[in-house]
């Protein structure tokens, strides 16, 4: 009783539409708990292949929508342009030569290979290790591994169950990927594209639709959406990047995109149900 009318009080003097987006997002935490919102799985291989236009991909034909025809696309398309220079590489990477010598490399190589090793640089912690295979919900320094429940019942503020949560969300946001982008172009080692592919992989493997403290934070979930999408550029034409892998990862973009529009951060939050 005390919480709700705590919740009453923090509630007056809240705007109509403040009013209006807090009830609508409540009411798809309640769907997706129940499990009854689309958005609390991945669509399937005909609704995602739907979502596509196929007039934008390859010939425009049916065979537009498939696997094959997707990644052929997004490797050879000029528009639209992600950033200038990854459609002027051979030119981008002169300019690096140019600009920097040998010891900025020799740096950034050695980056990659400690991610290689699964040894990670956070927030002033060196040589972090999230365990092998990477447990994504753990929290290393204080040993606390966050529940796999809906990311609304996760009180992520507690760090008798979370830790300090920015250690675990700053791996989730996996701006690493960038670092191995850059140590690929530069040296064109496959083992970095493996790296990436594995890391990702297994992340969509251990990180369920809306399941984990991974899912809690919009401003999180954009962060790592914002990440996904650099590294599939720099992994473009690697030959590790499969069909399957792409049409599986974009399934997830568009599902961190749709959860993104559900709960944009308008308004601080009142309490965690």
């Amino acid at each position: 009783m005390k919480q709700v009318l705590s919740i009453l009080g923090k509630l007056k003097g809240r705007s109509w539409n403040e009013l209006r987006v807090r009830g609508h997002q409540q009411f798809a935490v309640w769907a997706e708990r129940h499990r009854w919102s689309a958005l609390s799985r991945l669509p399937t291989e005909s609704e995602f292949s739907q979502l596509l236009d196929p007039a934008k991909i390859g010939d425009g034909g049916d065979a537009a929508r498939s696997p094959e025809t997707l990644l052929e696309h997004f490797r050879a398309r000029s528009t639209p342009r992600f950033f200038p220079a990854f459609q002027q590489k051979a030119e981008t990477i002169a300019v690096l030569r140019e600009r920097f010598d040998g010891s900025a490399l020799a740096a950034l190589l050695r980056r990659a290979q400690k991610l290689t090793a699964g040894e990670f640089d956070l927030l002033g912690y060196s040589k972090l290790s999230f365990g092998e295979p990477i447990d994504w919900q753990l929290e290393p320094v204080a040993g606390k591994k966050a529940p796999l429940v809906h990311w609304s019942r996760i009180s992520y503020l507690d760090p008798g169950i979370a830790g300090d949560k920015k250690i675990t969300w700053e791996l989730n946001r996996h701006q690493y990927f960038a670092t191995l982008g850059r140590a690929y172009w530069r040296t064109g080692d496959e083992q970095y594209a493996q790296v990436f592919i594995s890391h990702l992989s297994a992340w969509m493997d251990r990180n369920p639709p809306k399941l984990g403290i991974n899912w809690a934070s919009s401003l999180e979930v954009s962060f790592r959406a914002i990440s996904w999408l650099w590294a599939l550029h720099f992994f473009c034409h690697s030959t590790h990047l499969t069909p399957q892998f792409l049409w599986r990862v974009l399934k997830f973009i568009y599902l961190h995109a749709r959860h993104l529009e559900t709960y944009l951060s308008t308004y601080f939050t009142l309490t965690r149900t």
